[in-house]
C-alpha cells in the first residue's frame, strides 16, 4: 500500500522468503550431473556437504547461541538499509516530489530481485585465509559503513534544502541503490555462511534470524526512523517543549549506523572463524560460468518459460494500488509516520497468516489459492482508490479522526491477506516443481522471477501518473500546466494549477481492468501449470 506499510513481494518491504535466495557454485560435479539439454553440473547449498564433513557432534541450540546471536545482528544490519531506502519516498513526496521522480527511485528496490545475476560469483571467489564469506561480509560491511558515514554529511542537501531547491532525485536513487545492492551481496554471504555456522541441527535456526533479523532491522530504518525524524511526532508524544525538527534527522541516522556497521564489521573480522572444515577445498571459480549455463538452461524449458511469462505479467493490476496508495495518502495531508505505524500492528497478522494459508497450499494444486485470492485483491485496489478520495474529506484542522485510522488498517488487514494468499501460494508452487537436484539454484530463479513480476509493474505505475494527470491554469487565461514549463508560465501570470483529473484514479482502473483481464485469459492456462507432470520441470540426468 506504501513503501512502508506495504509488504510487497518483489520489493520495498522486507519480502518474506528472502533467505532461499542462497547459490553454491561447485566445480565438481555430484555423481548424477544435472542436464537441461546441455549437461551442466549443478550444485547444491553447503548443507548438502557430505555429512562426515559436516558433523560436529550433537549440539543444541545453548552451545551455539553465540553464532545464531551474530547471524541475528547481521541480518537486523542488512534491515537497516532496506528500511531507510522504503522512508525515503515518503519523504519525498512530504516534498512534493513529481511521481517521475519516484518512479525513477524505485529502481533502488531492485537488487535484491536482481541478486541471481551475481550470486554466483559471491559463492565461487573468495580468499581461502580470510574465510569463502567473509571475503564478501566484511568488505561489504565495510563500504556500507563508510558511505553511510560520508553521505550523512551530504544527505541533507540531496534532500532539499526546502527554500526553493528542490530534491535530487538522481544522486539519491544512485546512492540507495547502492545500498540495496551491498545490503543484497551482504545477504548472499550472510545466507551461505549460516549453512556452515550452525551445526545440522540447528541450521534451522538461520530461516528464523533471517526474518526476524531483517524485520526489526527494517522497522528501525523504516519506523522508528519515521517516527523520530518527524517534529510532530516527537512534539505530540515525546517532548515537553516543542521543537520545529525531531529528535534525530537522517543524517544522524546514517551516521550513527555507519559507526554500528564499523565497529560490528571489525568484531567479527577479528574474533568470528569460518568452520574450515566445511569449506570445500577445490578451486570453485571455474563453476560460475556452468552455473550461468544452467540457470539459462533451466529458464529455457517450456514449463519454466510459460511460467516466467504468466508471473512476470500477473501483479500489474496491483501495480497503482501498491505502489501509488501511500504516496498519494501523504499528498493528501497524512502524516508519513502515522503511515509507518501502522505497519506495527499488523506484524501479528503477517506472522499468522501464513501458517493458516500454508494448510490451504500444501496439496497438489496450491495455485489455486492464488487464483481464487486475486480478484479480492483486484477490488481492494478499487476500494484503496475510494480510500484516497475520501481522505480530504475527513481531514480536520487538527489532523485526521480515530474512525479514519481504524478504516485505514482495516483496509491494509484485508490487502495483506489477500497478499499473502497469493504469496505464500507461489513459494508453495517454486517448492514443489523445483527440481530437487539443482533445488537452490531452481527455486531461486523461479523465485526472481516472481519478485521482479511486482517490481516492473511499480515502476511503470509510479511513472504513469503525472502523464495521466489532467492539469488546468486557473486564474490566468491562455495558459496551460501541461508541462512544468508551462505550469511555471501559469504561476507567473498570475494563476495556478489545478487537478482537473488524477492519474491515480485513471491508473487504478486500467490496472483493475488488466488484472481481471488476466484473471479471465490466462489466470485459467496458469492453474494448469500445477497439472504438469513431473518430467516437464525436471532437468534430464545422466551418470
Amino acid at each position: 500500500m506504501s513503501p512502508a506499510i506495504a509488504a510487497k513481494e518483489g520489493g520495498r518491504q522486507r519480502r518474506a522468503g528472502s533467505h532461499h535466495h542462497c547459490l553454491d557454485v561447485r566445480s565438481e560435479a555430484p555423481p548424477a550431473l544435472a542436464l537441461c539439454g546441455d549437461g551442466l553440473p549443478g550444485g547444491e547449498a553447503e548443507a548438502l556437504l557430505p555429512a562426515e564433513a559436516g558433523s560436529r557432534g550433537s549440539r543444541g541450540c545453548r552451545a551455539e547461541l553465540g553464532s545464531i546471536l551474530l547471524l541475528l545482528v547481521l541480518y537486523v544490519l542488512q534491515g537497516i538499509p532496506l528500511g531507510l531506502a522504503g522512508s525515503v519516498p515518503l519523504i519525498l513526496q512530504s516534498k512534493s516530489a513529481s511521481y517521475t521522480d519516484q518512479a525513477f527511485f524505485s529502481f533502488v528496490f531492485w537488487p535484491f530481485s536482481l541478486k541471481l545475476l551475481w550470486a554466483p560469483l559471491v559463492d565461487a571467489v573468495y580468499l581461502r585465509g580470510f574465510g569463502r564469506r567473509k571475503s564478501w561480509l566484511v568488505p561489504t560491511q565495510y563500504i556500507l559503513g563508510l558511505f553511510m558515514i560520508y553521505m550523512s554529511t551530504q544527505v541533507d542537501v540531496l534532500l532539499g534544502d526546502g527554500e526553493g531547491r528542490g530534491p535530487d532525485v538522481v544522486a539519491l536513487t544512485v546512492t540507495f541503490f547502492l545500498f540495496e545492492f551491498l545490503a543484497a551481496t551482504q545477504d548472499i554471504a550472510v545466507d551461505g555462511w549460516a549453512l556452515t555456522m550452525l551445526s545440522r541441527e540447528n541450521v534451522g535456526y538461520a530461516s528464523t534470524c533471517n526474518s526476524v533479523g531483517q524485520t526489526a532491522g527494517y522497522f528501525l530504518g523504516n519506523v522508528l526512523f519515521l517516527a523520530l525524524e518527524s517534529a510532530s511526532f516527537c512534539n505530540k508524544y515525546l517532548r515537553f517543549q516543542p521543537q520545529p525538527q525531531g529528535i534525530v534527522t537522517l543524517s544522524d541516522f546514517l551516521f550513527f549506523w555507519g559507526a554500528v556497521f564499523l565497529i560490528t564489521t571489525t568484531l567479527v573480522a577479528l574474533l568470528k572463524k569460518e568452520n574450515k572444515e566445511l569449506t570445500p577445498t577445490k578451486e570453485e571459480t571455474k563453476g560460475i560460468t556452468d552455473t550461468y549455463r544452467l540457470l539459462f538452461s533451466i529458464i529455457k524449458m517450456p514449463a519454466v518459460l510459460t511460467f516466467c511469462l504468466l508471473i512476470l505479467t500477473a501483479k500489474v493490476g496491483f501495480s497503482a494500488a501498491d505502489a501509488v496508495t501511500g504516496l498519494k495518502l501523504v499528498e493528501e495531508g497524512v502524516p508519513k509516520e502515522h503511515l509507518a505505524l501502522l505497519a506495527v500492528p499488523m506484524v501479528p497478522l503477517q506472522i499468522i497468516l501464513p501458517l493458516i494459508i500454508s494448510k490451504y497450499t500444501a496439496g497438489p494444486q496450491p495455485l489455486n489459492t492464488f487464483y481464487k485470492a486475486m480478484p479480492f485483491r483486484l477490488l481492494l485496489g478499487l476500494e484503496f482508490a475510494f480510500l484516497v478520495w475520501w481522505t480530504p474529506k475527513v481531514k480536520h484542522e487538527g489532523g485526521f479522526p480515530v474512525y479514519y485510522y481504524v478504516v485505514v488498517l482495516l483496509s491494509y488487514a484485508l490487502h495483506q491477506i489477500t497478499l499473502y494468499s497469493m504469496y505464500v501460494a507461489i513459494m508453495a508452487f517454486n517448492a514443489k516443481v523445483s527440481d530437487p537436484l539443482i533445488g537452490g539454484t531452481y527455486m531461486t530463479l523461479l523465485n526472481t522471477v516472481s519478485n521482479l513480476g511486482g517490481n516492473w509493474p511499480s515502476t511503470v505505475a509510479l511513472w504513469l501518473v503525472d502523464p495521466l494527470t489532467v492539469k488546468e491554469c486557473a486564474g490566468a487565461r491562455e495558459q496551460t500546466c501541461g508541462t512544468t514549463v508551462a505550469a511555471e508560465l501559469c504561476t507567473k501570470a498570475g494563476g495556478s494549477c489545478v487537478t482537473t483529473l488524477d492519474g491515480y484514479y485513471v491508473e487504478s482502473v486500467i490496472c483493475v481492468f488488466l488484472g481481471f483481464g488476466w484473471w479471465f485469459l490466462l489466470g485459467p492456462k496458469f492453474k494448469k501449470l500445477q497439472d504438469e507432470g513431473q518430467t516437464s520441470w525436471k532437468c534430464k540426468r545422466t551418470n
